[in-house]
């Protein structure tokens, strides 16, 4: 049976952040993650946690402190900041027991050298890899979808193979969110199957507005039975906008929590 993670950064959105991990365990979740705890102490987030009794599968470390970064492994010139912001992902896996962190690529700048990015982003990868191999985390990186977010680096799986690929570090894994794959490949069920091996997480939301499975095109009944059968045996990230109450459109989810 799929494990289903709740997302906190979307999911809850009418309570305050660390209300959130309450909200999660009495709607049904073992499993949360989010996306960027850096505004709160890492020990008040891993307290809460433990006191709602749930276990904290992923985050993602810092996107960069520039204005609209959205992660800055590809990009040159930043590689010091890069390493800092892996540490203090580390801090704050550490803190509340999490084992895999996710390091955004960010956005390719306009006329630049997509093979410069593309080293530099495997060079900055193989640090991370290595630093969080030394802490038995798993590092994952995610391709997304160019519509949410325009030139966004790293958005196939192709692509994202041939990253891991020259890594070659057996910490490093895909985060293969269904959501941005759909717009960007389709084909979801073939290709999940394909890549299992090496994906270490997965997320979901519908397309095209990113809310609750049952709101658009994805038949998710269907998807998340594949997966089952397919043998995956990780987290699946519940990283959607509510259409409504979140506790109302976990209907999709009763079978799972």
């Amino acid at each position: 049976m799929p494990k289903l993670a709740a997302n906190l950064s979307t999911l809850f959105p009418q309570l305050a952040f660390l209300e959130r991990f309450g909200a999660a365990a009495r709607a049904g979740f073992r499993y949360i993650e989010y996306q960027f705890p850096y505004s709160w102490d890492p020990h008040e987030i891993a307290a809460c946690a433990t006191a709602a009794g749930v276990e904290v599968v992923l985050h993602n470390a810092p996107p960069g402190s520039g204005p609209g970064d959205r992660g800055i492994a590809c990009l040159p010139g930043r590689e010091a900041e890069f390493r800092e912001g892996i540490e203090r992902a580390l801090d704050y896996a550490k803190a509340v027991g999490c084992r895999r962190l996710h390091c955004l690529a960010g956005v390719a700048p306009d006329g630049a050298d997509r093979e410069h990015l593309h080293s530099t982003f495997v060079s900055n990868l193989r640090h991370a890899a290595q630093r969080f191999a030394a802490e038995e985390i798993e590092l994952l990186i995610e391709p997304i979808n160019t519509r949410s977010i325009p030139g966004y680096f790293l958005n196939g799986s192709r692509q994202t193979e041939r990253v891991l690929e020259e890594i070659g570090a057996p910490n490093a894994r895909i985060q293969y969110d269904i959501f941005h794959m759909q717009i960007m490949e389709g084909d979801l069920a073939r290709t999940i199957e394909r890549l299992l091996p090496r994906i270490g997480h997965m997320q979901l939301a519908d397309v095209p507005g990113r809310h609750e499975p049952g709101t658009g095109e994805i038949n998710f009944q269907f998807l998340l039975r594949h997966i089952d059968r397919i043998g995956y045996t990780g987290w699946i990230g519940c990283e959607y906008n509510p259409v409504g109450d979140t506790v109302e459109g976990l209907a999709w989810a009763k079978p799972y929590l």
